[in-house]
């Protein structure tokens, strides 16, 4: 007896380890997946060969993405939209793309989709597009360098520090209130801790110094550093996703809506989609930054237009993700001018996206028009309103070959979308390419 407990607890350690020693990929793993990408493996055969989630290799191949403007064998670089039938050349004149006033740049659309890279594509040699490719070495490389990163100094961008300033210096150095009355306050814009704020001090990075403080605290030294601050701690309890489960188990015909963070370029613009499971339904809109003040006030926003009556009726139940951005729920959940629940969010596990597959499909479509890395900082709320007024006017063989605005106004009127600033577009109007939002 005493003999198979040892061995069961030696078991258990023995599998722990390897959990452990498995926690990150290694270079071998990474020389595995370019080499099952030049095979054309899918990310379920990739995962399987090395042992990990198809899920991490997709994560892996995104975040690891060289871009090339090698062109082709005997060809240079050029992705002019024109260049195989151009008909704006000058007779024996050498076709120069950036000064061309019609030059329109061309994204593969293979690229668009998994496995995000050209490493097995049979063209690769004979295309002059921006080529995207997985090189495992640089990849093992570039991990480590984001590591070693994460591990010293600060990850903060200018942007962010610029927007700490601009709400901390009146308060602090103006108005002479302490970090701690600034902070609670203010903690639906200043996305970090109240001790994040005082190291940012000690480290001078803020333009507040300790000499500008009434009182300065001392805390105790904290080993481990939180990689993200929550404004409410407690936001899970009765939110997660098993209440989740059992709040539709009890009433399975509740509308659903998704709600997620598209990024831009790091510590620019971002988007707040809204998508309405039971039609397909998108709404998006652009905020100044990632921070919970900013989802509260897109909330507040829809009930002013809509009405809260309206707003009950369209947003009965949310899911999101456990991004530090939605977790003030009261603030969403709680209207402003009435002080009733106007709706109930829950929350996915961490990790699971596929837990609101259904928005993450839909972004797929944003993302036609804006591919990864594009910056937001130069649209406005009309441009992202005509974005989604193509996506929602395009139809969908799932949908019946209706379209989900066609569908969204059956269920809640013709009048509620327009108010949101979304149209129906012409079917062959509709233009999901780089070009619908191109300045010119």
């Amino acid at each position: 007896m005493y003999n198979i407990k040892i061995d069961g607890a030696y078991s258990f350690l023995e599998g722990a380890y390897v959990i452990m020693k498995n926690k990150h990929l290694s270079l071998d793993d990474r020389l595995e997946i370019e080499k099952c990408l030049k095979e054309n493996l899918s990310f379920k055969q990739i995962g399987k060969i090395i042992e990990k989630d198809c899920t991490t290799v997709s994560k892996e191949i995104k975040n690891h993405i060289i871009y090339k403007n090698s062109g082709a064998v005997g060809r240079p670089f050029f992705d002019c939209i024109n260049r195989k039938n151009c008909n704006f050349k000058e007779k024996g004149v050498k076709c120069n793309q950036k000064n061309c006033t019609h030059y329109q740049k061309e994204v593969c659309v293979k690229l668009l989709k998994p496995p995000y890279v050209c490493n097995g594509c049979s063209k690769k040699q004979s295309c002059t597009l921006s080529k995207q490719i997985y090189d495992g070495i640089y990849a093992n490389n570039e991990y480590k360098d984001n590591l070693k990163e994460a591990r010293t100094g600060i990850t903060y961008s200018e942007e962010e520090i610029q927007n700490l300033n601009n709400i901390l210096i009146p308060l602090i150095k103006e108005q002479k209130q302490s970090i701690h009355h600034a902070f609670i306050n203010n903690k639906n814009l200043i996305m970090c801790s109240e001790k994040e704020i005082y190291n940012l001090i000690d480290l001078g990075v803020l333009k507040i110094k300790n000499i500008d403080l009434i009182r300065k605290v001392k805390f105790r030294k904290i080993p481990k550093r939180k990689t993200y601050y929550k404004i409410d701690k407690n936001c899970l309890d009765g939110r997660r996703y098993e209440d989740f489960l059992n709040y539709i188990k009890n009433n399975p015909d509740v509308n659903i809506v998704e709600i997620d963070t598209v990024e831009g370029t790091k510590g620019g613009k971002v988007l707040l989609t809204l998508h309405f499971v039971n039609c397909s339904f998108m709404l998006a809109f652009i905020r100044e930054r990632n921070d919970a003040q900013s989802v509260i006030d897109i909330f507040n926003y829809i009930e002013n237009i809509l009405g809260i009556n309206i707003f009950k009726k369209l947003f009965i139940i949310i899911l999101t993700d456990n991004g530090s951005e939605f977790s003030n729920p009261l603030e969403i959940e709680y209207s402003p001018n009435t002080g009733e629940q106007r709706t109930k969010i829950f929350y996915c596990e961490p990790g699971r996206s596929d837990q609101k597959g259904s928005c993450e499909v839909n972004h797929e479509m944003i993302r036609r028009v804006l591919p990864q890395g594009t910056s937001f900082d130069d649209f406005t709320q009309e441009d992202i309103n005509k974005l989604m007024s193509n996506i929602n006017s395009y139809k969908r063989k799932k949908l019946n070959n209706c379209s989900p605005i066609q569908l969204f106004n059956l269920l809640y009127g013709n009048d509620i979308a327009n108010k949101l600033g979304i149209i129906e577009i012409n079917p062959n109007d509709i233009n999901l390419s780089p070009n619908l939002l191109r300045k010119n």
